[in-house]
């Protein structure tokens, strides 16, 4: 029954893994009067060859040697307590034959929702104009706002700025090159790819953008995130205070 449940919850989101299986499958266990902890959980998917392998990869979207104006970092040390406050920005690649598309996603970053993606064929500015447009057309609140990026061409453009300083939105960039600076980010890039399927070759545009829009609500709506207590992002996007993360740091 529990293998059942778990083949059915990864029809939508095909790399789930085994905390957040055991989260959801928690009322399913009760109801049944299933025991069963998280070990013996990893146990069954491992004896069924259900464990996922994650793969990593990297590669560049960033061009930040322009002579567009930079921004400085506004959120060193900032603690976020209620959606819409600071919004993180990214580029990632998706492959499709013969080449790639970029997929631009503006990512709320207390409750890690995705609130604008586009994607696009190319890195030029649009695909991310079009995602900003689309978060702002979302947007529920009237609250003081930054918009953290990187220090990419596409954010420095006069055309991306505009729209923020429009809004009255404040611009915030890293510092240096390296992803750790816009972690949240990068983590929802990787969650996309990793867990729901966007790490394949497409056949052509059409198909990965259709892939990309479906698989967006399910993160949103559906996948619990340990770092906002195992809410879903469009769950924790109402809450308020600083919410608990399930997840723990890496040890050496």
């Amino acid at each position: 029954m529990v293998l059942e449940m778990v083949k059915m919850m990864r029809r939508e989101m095909p790399k789930l893994g085994t905390r957040k299986l055991m989260f959801l499958l928690q009322p399913f266990m009760e109801t049944h009067s299933i025991k069963m902890g998280r070990d013996a959980l990893h146990g069954l998917l491992q004896d069924h060859n259900l464990i996922i392998q994650n793969k990593k990869r990297y590669a560049r979207t960033t061009n930040s040697n322009h002579w567009y104006r930079k921004y400085p970092n506004l959120i060193n040390g900032l603690c976020v307590k209620e959606s819409e406050r600071l919004w993180v920005s990214d580029i990632t690649y998706i492959s499709i034959a013969g080449g790639f598309s970029y997929l631009s996603l503006i990512t709320d970053a207390y409750s890690k929702k995705i609130v604008g993606h586009c994607l696009y064929k190319t890195l030029e500015s649009i695909g991310c104009v079009i995602a900003l447009e689309m978060a702002l057309r979302n947007r529920e609140k009237d609250t003081s706002l930054i918009h953290h990026s990187d220090r990419g061409i596409q954010y420095c453009c006069h055309d991306y700025v505009n729209i923020l300083n429009k809004e009255s939105v404040k611009i915030s960039m890293t510092e240096s090159g390296s992803p750790y600076d816009n972690a949240i980010a990068e983590r929802v890039n990787g969650i996309l790819k990793t867990e729901f399927g966007l790490d394949k070759t497409f056949k052509n545009y059409i198909e990965a953008k259709e892939a990309a829009a479906g698989v967006i609500p399910i993160y949103n709506e559906k996948r619990p995130h340990s770092s906002c207590d195992y809410l879903t992002p469009e769950q924790a996007h109402g809450e308020f205070g600083e919410l608990k993360k399930r997840w723990k740091p890496i040890t050496t």
